[in-house]
């Protein structure tokens, strides 16, 4: 997870060309299998969508997940906001997806950032999910398969 407290930095190989992960990054129905159900997405700058998910009691987590694309360059960069759909303050956190061709396969660099070093709810926030993620991308490679 790195010792960067603002941060979860992940770098993961698949043996499938960018085109592929990206698809698996973008369609919804794809999504569903790996991450989550995502409401109302598109890869196009300014869509705004929404994930469900289990609500955390110990960090405040509703259990939904409010996104605005941000960047898509397709098949090279996603980016995209992540606050909890019901907290009043947004969290600023950010989710970026880089896909970097290698060989005959794609290397991924995952970034989510934003976590406030020192509230003890965002660092709460970020080991749970800091061991989440590399499960969430271990389940990418299903969707591609």
């Amino acid at each position: 997870m790195g010792t960067d407290l603002t941060r979860i930095e992940l770098d993961q190989f698949y043996p499938h060309p960018p085109a592929k992960v990206w698809r698996a990054l973008t369609e919804p129905a794809l999504m569903a299998t790996w991450l989550m159900t995502a409401e109302d997405f598109a890869p196009r700058v300014g869509q705004r969508f929404t994930f469900r998910a289990r609500p955390v009691a110990a960090t405040g987590f509703s259990g939904t997940v409010a996104c605005e694309v941000l960047e898509a360059d397709e098949p090279k960069r996603l980016s995209y906001s992540w606050n909890d759909a019901g907290r009043d303050d947004p969290l600023g956190w950010l989710v970026t997806w880089e896909l970097l061709p290698e060989g005959r396969g794609t290397r991924v660099l995952f970034t989510h950032s934003g976590f406030d070093p020192d509230s003890p709810t965002a660092q709460l926030s970020r080991t749970i999910m800091g061991s989440g993620w590399p499960r969430i991308l271990t389940n990418l490679e299903s969707a591609l398969t």
